[in-house]
């Protein structure tokens, strides 16, 4: 299996290759050649698998310059011991054709924990296969989830340094004290006055320097990516999906070949990619939901093929979907594009110089069959948490609830008669405030800690042990910068100066 960019089909890549530098030179997004197939035969196979090896299976058609016996080294070491037990990834029915998987079980509590836990195993054999000897920096901009989980997969891991970057007002206060915390030698924190999007654009902006690059390949140096622009953050998440599947089929929800439904609370895209690549590996997906916040950027896309980013920023209650530039839409339109990274690189060139593209209609037509998108603002958010709670007993987190609104917008339109798979992205107690603000807004405060007490007082779960335990816990991270100085920054923390 190799690996080309969207903007250049000249390019080929190993998939070590592809997950060792994160990003293409030109800018663009490694993708396979080929999406591989998975036969029924296989996913009946995969129905009587833990978890992990459901991930080797899937891995294994993707990332063939790995050994079977590296994929079992890579998968055992981020999934077992992490997640609360063998269940990895449950499937949770909360009645009325809606099972919840939630993905935030591990040791950040959000789903980012699902590649990034596993991202530095393969991370570190990818660039012994390619570019043994060199240190790699991971560079990181985050909206909040991505961050701390890359943090905490990189920790002190040899031959690696992680430097994240996250807006200054644009995560929650937990979200925030998890990463100012973090423990590591190799470890590196900074915030920016601006929003995400400021932040991975300057990201992206220092990938693509040449003169940084040739500095940190001074001091034997190079830079690779944890966000879902690298191959080997997004791979993994195509896993949960199948595993879903396998879930309902051995709970005797469907048949092998029966449809189900996903709905994917998203801002930068990868989450519901993966699932649109799980769909054409074979798995029996109908139609994928969409659910945005106020920040709709993509609901409009996928409603209208134009893509404008030009329009208000909202922070929200849903802050890890505060975004307006989606990166990973780039690899669905190079796919509905029938690969024509010519076109993709004229939409990309027209977003960075306008803010704006528009597809052509036939790439409109296919994402017509495939998607289905809808938005919801704070409120209708909120409301959703307690209705759920309330009618079910089942608490979500905010962006969990965007999901389950969206999907309830759906359900008026074209029924509730197909199974439907929520993505869960984030345990409820990252986001106490919001939360208790839905189911019992007078047990509100102003210590974050005292909130999540109250929210195990009304729910009756205990918080999860990674969130309780920050309590107390060093800050380590003060820094901020603007966000045109992220390029010194990265130096400054790296102690090289330029020459």
């Amino acid at each position: 299996m190799n690996y080309t960019s969207t903007r250049d089909n000249s390019v080929k890549a190993s998939a070590a290759y592809a997950i060792a530098t994160g990003i293409s030179p030109d800018g663009g997004l490694y993708v396979p050649e080929s999406i591989p197939a998975l036969t029924p035969d296989e996913l009946m196979a995969a129905a009587k698998e833990n978890y992990r090896d459901r991930a080797v299976r899937v891995l294994g058609k993707y990332l063939t310059d790995f050994t079977e016996e590296e994929l079992h080294e890579c998968v055992n070491g981020a999934y077992t011991g992490k997640f609360g037990g063998e269940d990895v990834a449950p499937v949770v029915d909360i009645a009325n054709n809606r099972f919840v998987l939630e993905l935030w079980h591990g040791p950040t509590c959000a789903f980012k924990d699902m590649a990034l836990q596993l991202l530095p195993h393969l991370l570190t054999r990818s660039v012994k296969k390619t570019c043994d000897g060199k240190e790699i920096v991971i560079l990181v901009a985050t909206s909040g989830d991505t961050g701390k989980a890359a943090l905490e997969g990189f920790r002190d891991v040899p031959g690696t340094r992680i430097i994240v970057f996250y807006p200054v007002e644009g995560v929650s206060a937990i979200q925030k004290r998890q990463m100012v915390t973090q423990e590591g030698e190799n470890v590196g924190v900074c915030a920016i006055k601006g929003n995400f999007d400021d932040a991975q654009t300057g990201v992206k902006r220092i990938f693509t320097d040449a003169e940084i690059a040739a500095e940190l390949d001074k001091h034997n140096m190079a830079f690779s990516s944890a966000n879902s622009i690298n191959w080997g953050r997004l791979a993994p998440q195509i896993v949960y999906y199948i595993s879903a599947y396998a879930d309902l089929m051995n709970k005797g929800v469907i048949r092998m070949g029966d449809k189900v439904n996903v709905v994917v609370p998203t801002g930068n895209f990868g989450n519901i990619l993966a699932a649109y690549y799980a769909k054409k590996m074979g798995l029996p997906i109908g139609k994928l939901v969409c659910a945005s916040n106020a920040n709709n950027v993509l609901t409009d896309f996928l409603r209208t093929g134009v893509y404008d980013r030009n329009r208000q920023f909202h922070t929200t209650i849903s802050p890890s979907m505060d975004i307006l530039i989606s990166s990973n839409l780039e690899r669905l339109i190079y796919d509905l594009s029938g690969c024509d990274s010519k076109r993709v690189k004229g939409w990309m060139d027209s977003l960075a110089a306008t803010g704006r593209y528009e597809v052509d209609e036939d790439v409109k037509a296919r994402i017509g069959e495939l998607f289905w998108a809808g938005c919801c603002d704070d409120a209708s958010t909120q409301a959703t948490i307690r209705e759920v709670f309330e009618s079910e007993g089942y608490l979500s987190d905010t962006h969990t609830a965007v999901a389950l609104n969206v999907y309830e917008q759906y359900t008026k339109e074209f029924g509730a008669d197909v199974p439907t798979i929520i993505a869960s992205t984030a345990s409820p107690y990252k986001f106490a405030p919001a939360v208790l603000g839905a189911v019992a807004a007078d047990k509100i405060s102003d210590d974050e800690f005292d909130m999540l007490s109250a929210l195990n007082e009304v729910s009756g779960v205990a918080a999860p042990a990674p969130l309780a335990g920050l309590k107390g816990k060093k800050i380590r991270f003060e820094r901020v910068c603007d966000g045109s100085k992220m390029k010194e920054t990265v130096l400054d923390m790296l102690h090289i100066k330029e020459s």
